[in-house]
């Protein structure tokens, strides 16, 4: 027996299209829950049957999953976990093409934030920044790298380039795990996070202000500021390494330091 066409199609393939653009324009997240099927069909002045159709064309496609708390947005992008990962983290000169990379994406997104943030983008920038400031007070090493990460992620929203955005979302979950940078470290150390802080007020204001070249300068600054912080610690260690050995001949040697 043959199945009867599909009614409605054409509202499912709408509303399936409605949820794709939302996910490509960043509204919806990855790993984002859906509303409750009655909910969403309210929302979006579709009949139920004609929502799940326009649900399983998402899933087809793996842009939505089903969880046990419901349907959600896939893991699209969200975190870079390929094996290549691990291999870039643990050679410095990719690193150091890796952030040569990020100084002129930062570069591009701030000066594009600067020029088309609307109200919106403000009002997130400035909860971004307040974190910040919150956190630089209270001393929570943890929730200012984090804040840090929000920020970034703020401009790139209100660059309002949807490839700029997924690129650097993508990238974003490195930085919270600290794969390639080990923010924590960097905001271990009280000279480090007092200048971080400022870099970030200065990006902010001047997005804030509108003034494209300066916040293109201050994005840019802060990346190449990173780079040279994480370089210092990344030596400063390596001293403290062979200090460290000097003092106990290695773990293999049998001679005694003379006590002093």
């Amino acid at each position: 027996m043959e199945s009867e066409p599909i009614k409605g199609a054409s509202v499912a393939e709408s509303t399936a299209r409605h949820l794709k653009d939302l996910i490509l324009e960043g509204a919806l997240s990855p790993g984002d829950l859906l509303l409750p099927e009655r909910d969403l069909a309210v929302q979006l002045n579709v009949s139920r049957p004609t929502l799940r159709q326009g649900i399983k064309i998402l899933e087809d496609e793996g842009l939505l999953v089903s969880t046990p708390a419901g349907r959600s947005v896939a893991s699209l992008g969200r975190e870079i976990t390929d094996p290549l990962i691990a291999l870039i983290a643990s050679h410095a000169e990719v690193v150091d093409d890796y952030l040569e990379f990020r100084a002129t994406t930062e570069r591009m997104a701030a000066r594009l934030a600067a020029a088309r943030a609307n109200e919106v983008d403000r009002e997130r920038l400035t909860a971004c920044m307040e974190r910040i400031d919150r956190a630089h007070e209270s001393g929570v090493q943890r929730d200012e790298a984090d804040a840090d990460v929000d920020l970034h992620i703020a401009v790139y929203e209100a660059s309002h380039n949807l490839v700029v955005l997924h690129t650097m979302r993508a990238l974003s979950g490195m930085l919270r795990q600290g794969v390639i940078e080990n923010r924590e470290l960097l905001f271990s150390r009280p000279e480090t996070r007092d200048q971080l802080r400022a870099q970030h007020r200065a990006i902010y204001e001047s997005v804030m202000a509108g003034k494209v070249e300066e916040a293109g300068d201050a994005a840019e600054a802060h990346i190449h500021y990173t780079h040279r912080a994480l370089d210092e610690i990344k030596a400063s260690e390596a001293r403290l390494q062979v200090s460290l050995r000097r003092l106990n001949g290695g773990r293999v040697s049998a001679r005694q330091r003379p006590e002093r």
